[in-house]
Parts: structure tokens; sequence; C-alpha cells
């Protein structure tokens, strides 16, 4: 069984706890209308082999040229996690033979990456975000060609080759062995996720490949070296990361303490079975005969460039968190409402219609938000917009609408599109605080409830709660309740 605690996390075994260690690699593709050495489209779900062009089929005589937006897209992702730049930087050759790999090497960057050192910071508290944190170091960020794809299920005795996605740029981001539960590797991969969206780089579909891990487990004895690693490749979900964790770590505590050996080796997950399987022995560099490309001449970036890159970064989800907590937003809900950059950007456009902070993030992070996961929609597809969301929250804040009436409102705004305002004027939902119609309603509810009044004066005084919803419920929800209250507590005495 393993301790549930993040921070503490441990396999217990029969000869005592076992510690875990986690690296990642990331491969994340780059957000680029054209491949990273062709002009061949990358769009998601064209027909196989319809986005192939001489270069990424590897015909002869067929030469590379780097895909400047993607290199630009890269060294923004740098930027965005504090990492080193470097300004001068290669492509290598990682030979080896496969059958959706045409040119029989991938093009990489083993020895000299584009981005040194960065990191990135993860929180294993949803309460309490700046609490519990943790430095994630980042070892590199290099680019790299993707390779085709294999298609095992058209023909009962056939593979087939789908070299669409052949040429495709991707930055593998490697980072250091610095996590230790299942909890921390999923925080940090949200976390990049987050990052890269934010910046753009990259669309974060897992569920379409566009972002993968292979996920680096080892185990050892608390104060022990580094145990022998195991790598469980393309990985493509959060939970199933978590989930490769927990059942690689508690294979390998099993295999140790039976007396066996871990060997390094590549293997797949089953999300099925919940379980990894062994693929093949784990490969060293020197297996690749790594060597730079011959055909590609060094990335030399200038100054101008990197100015050119930094100055385009948006404000990232940090900065964007700290933001909304100083505006008295909850660290809870800042950081609900920074962890997607649809939902950033959607609660921005509301502040800029003048709403107020914190009672505009209670109202997405609970209303809104629990209206989309009832109608199965992302924000950016919600049937308000912040402006008609502005509207709503300006009448509550000026006493058209209770709390009530607003949530009516906002049922009738998402069935119809309306605006609040016509939708209040049209069907009579404006909030009374008319003191003499809510004193005759107050009256007639303390006459057909004698007994209860009774029972609050003699010293029940959680009745008062009934009180007020009975008169709430007899002028149908539109009682100003600071009206209805201090008026029920001059009535009861």
């Amino acid at each position: 069984m393993a301790d549930a605690s993040p921070s503490t996390y441990r396999i217990r075994g029969a000869t005592g706890d076992w510690e875990v260690v986690v690296g990642l690699e990331v491969h994340a593709q780059v957000t680029s209308n054209a491949k990273l050495f062709s002009g061949a489209a990358t769009a998601f779900g064209a027909e196989p082999n319809t986005q192939v062009s001489l270069v990424d089929a590897a015909m002869p005589g067929m030469l590379p040229v780097p895909n400047r937006e993607c290199i630009r897209q890269a060294v923004r992702t740098g930027m965005a996690i504090e990492a080193q730049i470097n300004k001068w930087s290669r492509f290598d050759r990682k030979n080896y033979f496969y059958a959706d790999l045409p040119q029989g090497y991938q093009i990489s960057q083993l020895y000299h990456p584009l981005v040194g050192e960065g990191a990135i910071d993860i929180s294993l508290d949803d309460k309490n975000p700046d609490d519990a944190t943790k430095r994630i170091g980042v070892e590199r960020i290099h680019v790299e060609q993707d390779a085709g794809k294999l298609m095992h299920d058209q023909h009962p005795t056939r593979s087939y080759v789908d070299l669409n996605r052949s040429g495709v740029a991707l930055m593998e981001i490697v980072s250091r062995p610095d996590m230790t539960s299942p909890a921390e590797a999923g925080a940090y991969l949200r976390k990049l996720r987050s990052i890269l969206r934010y910046v753009g780089s990259c669309d974060g579909n897992m569920e379409e490949g566009s972002m993968r891990a292979d996920v680096n487990v080892s185990v050892r004895k608390p104060g022990d070296p580094l145990g022998t690693r195991t790598e469980t490749k393309n990985v493509n979900s959060v939970r199933f990361v978590m989930a490769v964790v927990e059942q690689e770590a508690r294979r390998q505590v099993d295999v140790l303490e039976e007396g066996g050996r871990i060997v390094q080796e590549t293997r797949l997950y089953d999300p099925d079975r919940n379980e990894t399987r062994s693929m093949r022995s784990k490969e060293d560099a020197h297996d690749y005969r790594y060597f730079p490309d011959p055909d590609l001449l060094p990335l030399e970036l200038d100054d101008a460039f990197l100015e050119e890159c930094r100055a385009s970064l948006p404000e990232l989800p940090d900065a964007k968190r700290r933001r909304y907590e100083a505006l008295g937003i909850t660290p809870y809900n800042a950081a609900v409402l920074t962890a997607e950059v649809e939902a950033a950007r959607w609660f921005d456009a509301l502040l800029d219609t003048g709403a107020k902070p914190v009672a505009g993030a209670n109202w997405v992070t609970s209303e809104l938000f629990g209206a989309l996961n009832r109608l199965g929609k992302g924000i950016e597809e919600s049937p308000v917009s912040p402006a008609q969301a502005g509207e709503l929250l300006g009448l509550v804040a000026d006493g058209t609408l209770s709390g009530t009436l607003a949530k009516q409102v906002f049922e009738i705004m998402l069935e119809t599109g309306q605006g609040a305002a016509a939708i209040v004027e049209e069907r009579g939902l404006k909030q009374t605080s008319d003191t003499g119609a809510i004193e005759a309603v107050i009256a007639e509810v303390m006459a057909a409830n004698a007994d209860k009044v009774a029972e609050y004066r003699s010293g029940k005084d959680k009745l008062f709660g009934f009180f007020v919803g009975q008169t709430m419920k007899a002028m149908g929800g539109k009682a100003n309740p600071g009206v209805v209250n201090d008026l029920l507590k001059k009535a009861l005495g």
C-alpha cells in the first residue's frame, strides 16, 4: 500500500519503505501550419498520406530547411520556464530503422539543444496553491521531427504506414528526476500543459497525440543511490501517467523484494489492465550512432530574434494567478480560473466589463462552471458571453436582482441567449425593496405560523431561517433579502 501524502509518498514492501523517483520526457507538437523541415501541412485528422512532402518521404536529393516558426515557438517555451536559451545549437541524426521512419534516421538535438536548463513550479494543494509548492527542474528542450504512424487495424494480416506525422515538429521537454510520487508527476504534466497552451506553442490535446509523455520510473531504499529505471513510452493522459508511476513502482518493488533485478528497458502501458509490459531493452545514446546532420547548418540566434520572442510572451499562469489574488480573489478560485487558458481569457473579458473581481470569480467558478458541466461544454462554447455575464452581475450589484432571481435569469439566458436586462424587463423579475409590501407578507407568514413565532421567541433562534424562506417564497423570490432580514428581526422582536 502506498502512502497517500504526495510529499512523503512511499511504497511499503515486506522489507520496509521504498522511495519512488520519476522523470518525464514530454513530446509536445509545435503549433505550426507546416512541418519542421518541409512545407507540408500538419492538420490533425487528414486522410492517410495526404500531408507528405518529398522531404518527409525521404526522396533522394531532398534537403531539409528549418521552419523559423517552429524554432520561435520552442524558444518562447524555454523563456516561459525561465530556461537558458542557447544562441548556438545543432541538429544531429539519431539512426535507427523502423517502418514509419523513411529516412532511416530522426533529426534531433542530442549534444547541443536549443534550450538548456529551466524549472517549473508545481503545487500539491488545490485549496492553497501557494503552499506545498515544489520546483521541478527541466534539463533541456530540444527540437526534433516526429516519425510516421504504423496502422495495424486496417487489415487482418498487414500493417500500413501513414506518413502524415513524419516530419512534424516536436519539442522534447526533459525533466530532472525530481518527482517522487504519482501526484507530483500529474501536477507537473498539468502545469507544463497549461504553460504550453498559454504560450500557444502546443495545443496540449493529448487525446490527439499532440502531447504525450515517456515516464521514467525507478525505486530505491531511502538514502540509497538511484535505482535502475524503466521508460514507459507514449502515455497520453495525466491520469495514465499517474497510473504508470503507481503500477510500475509497485512492480519494481515486488521484483526487488523477490530477489530479482530491474532491467533497463522500454515498456508500454495497457490502460485496460492498468499494467505496464516489456517492449524492448532500453537503448543508450551510442546505440543510435548520433552524429551532426551534414545537411543542416547550426542554428545561430541573434538578439533581435530573442527579443521578438520575449516580447510576444503573454501573461503566464503563475503571474495571472498572483494578479487575481491581489484583487482579493481566493487562492483556490484564482488557481481554478488560471488552470486553463480559455477560462482565464474569459474571466479577463468579464473583468473588462467592470464586474467586481471577487463576485465575478465566485460566480464563474460556481454558477457558470456548474452550468457548463451540466451542458457538457467548455467555457469557449459558453452560451453566455462575458459581456452578458457582466450585465447580469451588474444587476445583482445594483440591487435589481437578488441571488435567487439572478439564478433564474441565468437559466433563461442559457436557454434563450437573451441579455439579463431584457429578461428582467420582459418577465418582471426585478427585486423589490418595498418595505410596506414586505411587512404585509411577514405579518401573514407570522400569523400562519404562530406556534413557530412562539418557539422562536422562547429561544429557538434557528427558526429565523424558516421565516426568511417562507417570506421569500410568498414573494416569489423577488424580495430584497437584506430588507427581509431587517424587517423580520424587528417583527419577531
